[in-house]
């Protein structure tokens, strides 16, 4: 069942749209100089720039810092106003001051040593931001202590920027959502046209490296949540096998399901990120399946010359039709076969739907159980689901004032996870990872593509989300399978992505194949932040 889906977007008070149409790329017109300078400019800098610019002397993380602190306030918080970023880590100049006092004295500890992240407000981070899911219910929630995966960020050397709006829960909210809404942060916008949406639930995961307001962010999926926004806002989006990443002290969704995973604008960056967080946590017994199949360093299987030999699987039924995505799409795969590799088409989305309720009833046990352990010891003031529910309903002006609450009330409403309607709708659902094994084996292929997600829709706080005829997500993340999404073209000035996605663990090759296609077609631009089309 796809639970994610395209948004729309709101007002620009406080922007004026004469000013953005004659900036130079949407821009100059509300960027102060010390932001457009050529000399300071890091927009679309990578994670090797970045570095370079430290090695080199020519900017301090500090800097760098700053400037990505700078941009938030003017992209983000002013300019076309954003709103993907929904709170900034007060102590981000400080870890970026010690960053470089370890890099003065010569300890670099790795490739993201001084680099600004972003990561999605439903991670904890044991400092003084708070991490809520975008709900209102939830503010005042700050963790005592780091999820796995923020430790390992810190570890490596990152400087935690600040974290990112979502829609509320992850999108788990409401059967009538908007995506990209929450509660605590309100809409957030497509910066490639401001009154689209940019999806979710990683709304300002996908924004936010799309905009410039860092190199790389941090998203979660449990089903479309990471490929789709990055789809929508052109970047690239990698859900990796459930289990390379930790998932504890991340608020959750589906234990089955739910993964952390890299939004960038780059692959290479997204394999940079990956191979920092990878690993095994005590707190995660999913990641122990990971032990001997984790990579130190994904970033050594990026080959131009990657699709050479591969058996790439298209679905077939997205082949057809007048859609403007299906060109994108039927043009991509003349690029994969000029690039050495062996097309064949497939039926994956035919055996997979029909398991799309059943994966939905396990998430929504899975919901349940899981948020009410991690709330049984978070500082929020509500303690349970059922107190959540409570608290919307004792507050809706301001929590509930678009859409309501059904998918809590009907999670609420499930049993517990030995009930024969949770196993049962289990062993449904994971029957998606044999259907794809088989697939894979019958036709000997390396990867499956399809088309990520049709072109941002409007955003529409008062009927919610509004489908666009494509969504490729389903398979992979019933699957708990490693999946990326990569800029494939534009339909008038909207991004839309292609998927690659594989077995178990196999991101290497996926990786692989994601580069090779990339940097054959170089098909990202830059939002423009138009206000609207037409």
């Amino acid at each position: 069942m796809d639970r994610r889906k395209f948004l729309r977007s709101g007002s620009l008070a406080g922007f004026t749209v004469p000013a953005l149409l004659t900036a130079k790329a949407g821009e100059s017109a509300w960027l102060p100089s010390n932001l457009a300078a050529k000399d300071n400019d890091l927009t679309e800098a990578t994670i090797d720039e970045l570095q370079a610019k430290m090695q080199s002397g020519v900017l301090s993380s500090k800097a760098i810092t700053k400037w990505y602190l700078k941009r938030i306030e003017q992209v983000d918080k002013k300019g076309p106003r954003l709103n993907s970023v929904i709170e900034v880590n007060p102590d981000a100049v400080t870890i970026a001051e010690t960053m470089d006092a370890e890099r003065k004295s010569g300890k670099v500890r790795g490739p993201m040593h001084g680099i600004p992240v972003l990561i999605k407000d439903n991670i904890d981070t044991g400092d003084k931001m708070m991490t809520t899911a975008g709900s209102l219910a939830l503010v005042g929630n700050r963790a005592t202590k780091d999820a796995f995966i923020v430790k390992q960020l810190r570890e490596a050397g990152a400087v935690i920027l600040g974290k990112t709006n979502l829609s509320e829960f992850a999108n788990f909210r409401s059967s009538r959502s908007t995506s990209a809404w929450s509660s605590r942060g309100g809409q957030t916008k497509n910066p490639y046209i401001l009154n689209r949406n940019p999806s979710g639930s990683s709304a300002g995961s996908g924004v936010a490296p799309a905009a410039s307001l860092c190199a790389v962010a941090i998203g979660t999926e449990t089903n479309g949540s990471i490929v789709s926004p990055a789809s929508s806002n052109g970047v690239v989006g990698f859900k990796p096998t459930v289990g390379l990443w930790s998932r504890s002290g991340i608020i959750p969704i589906s234990a089955t399901q739910d993964t952390a995973g890299p939004m960038t604008r780059t692959v290479k960056d997204a394999a940079i990120l990956l191979s920092a967080l990878a690993g095994v946590d005590e707190a995660d017994n999913v990641t122990r399946q990971s032990v001997g199949k984790v990579q130190k360093d994904y970033t050594k299987f990026l080959d131009s010359d990657a699709l050479k030999g591969k058996r790439i699987g298209v679905e077939s039924s997205l082949l057809k039709g007048t859609a403007k995505p299906v060109a994108l799409f039927n043009k991509a795969i003349s690029v994969l076969k000029e690039k050495g590799a062996t097309i064949v088409e497939v039926e994956l989305l035919k055996l997979t739907r029909p398991l799309g309720e059943a994966s939905y009833e396990v998430l929504q046990f899975e919901f349940k159980d899981g948020l009410n352990k991690y709330l049984a010891t978070a500082n929020a003031r509500v303690k349970s689901l059922k107190q959540i529910i409570e608290y919307n309903d004792k507050n809706e002006p301001v929590a509930m004032p678009f859409f309501k609450q059904e998918t809590l009330i009907s999670s609420e409403a499930k049993a517990g996870l030995d009930s024969k309607e949770y196993t049962d709708a289990l062993a449904k659902s994971t029957s998606s990872r044999k259907i794809i094994d088989d697939l894979f084996q019958q036709y000997k292929l390396d990867a499956v593509c399809g088309i990520t997600s049709g072109p941002a829709g409007c955003i529409d706080i008062i009927n919610g989300d509004y489908g666009t005829g494509f969504s490729f997500s389903s398979p992979a993340a019933m699957a708990g399978y490693p999946h990326i999404t990569v800029p494939m073209g534009y339909v008038h000035e909207l991004p839309v992505g292609i998927s690659i996605f594989g077995t178990a663990y196999s991101e290497d090759k996926i990786l692989g194949i994601a580069y090779a296609y990339e940097q054959a077609t170089k098909a990202r631009q830059s939002p423009k932040f138009l206000p609207s089309i037409g």
